[in-house]
């Protein structure tokens, strides 16, 4: 009868018995789950949240002279992306400024891109920078 029992628990037609075997294979199952939660997570669901990742705030900086420079720099080494204005400082400060952020983002492998006229994006590696912005001249007209 064994082998009718299974057929017909097979077919859905009767529940399975559970044996004593049944109920130590359980009772190992469980526990294997039970020490591991995160483990036990992973294999019930294979949804991915589309919201894993923290917010990324952006660093509006607009440095008066070269002793500025040093917070640019630690927002950076915390990987915040920092937009530096450089439009209210001397022109030899600002080449001073970006001389010394250019280094920074060379040490995090990150990168500098100038956004604007005195105008720079300085990013840590763990952001991408993807287009270019091209500078207005007088010689470019859009219909």
């Amino acid at each position: 009868m064994g082998v009718m029992n299974r057929v017909l628990n097979f077919l859905g037609l009767k529940e399975e018995e559970e044996g004593a075997q049944d109920k130590e294979y359980d009772q190992e199952e469980t526990e294997d789950f039970e020490t591991n939660p995160f483990e036990q997570r992973k294999i019930k669901s294979n949804v991915v949240s589309i919201h894993s990742q923290k917010n990324v705030r952006v660093v509006l900086n607009e440095p008066h002279n070269y002793d500025d420079t040093q917070e640019i720099a630690d927002h950076l080494r915390n990987r915040r992306p920092v937009i530096v204005n450089l439009q209210r400082v001397r022109p030899d400060q600002a080449m001073r400024i970006v001389d010394f952020l250019s280094g920074t983002v060379y040490a995090l492998n990150g990168n500098i891109s100038k956004i604007g006229p005195q105008i720079f994006l300085c990013t840590p590696d763990s952001v991408e920078i993807q287009g270019t912005i091209k500078e207005m001249t007088g010689e470019e007209h859009y219909n």
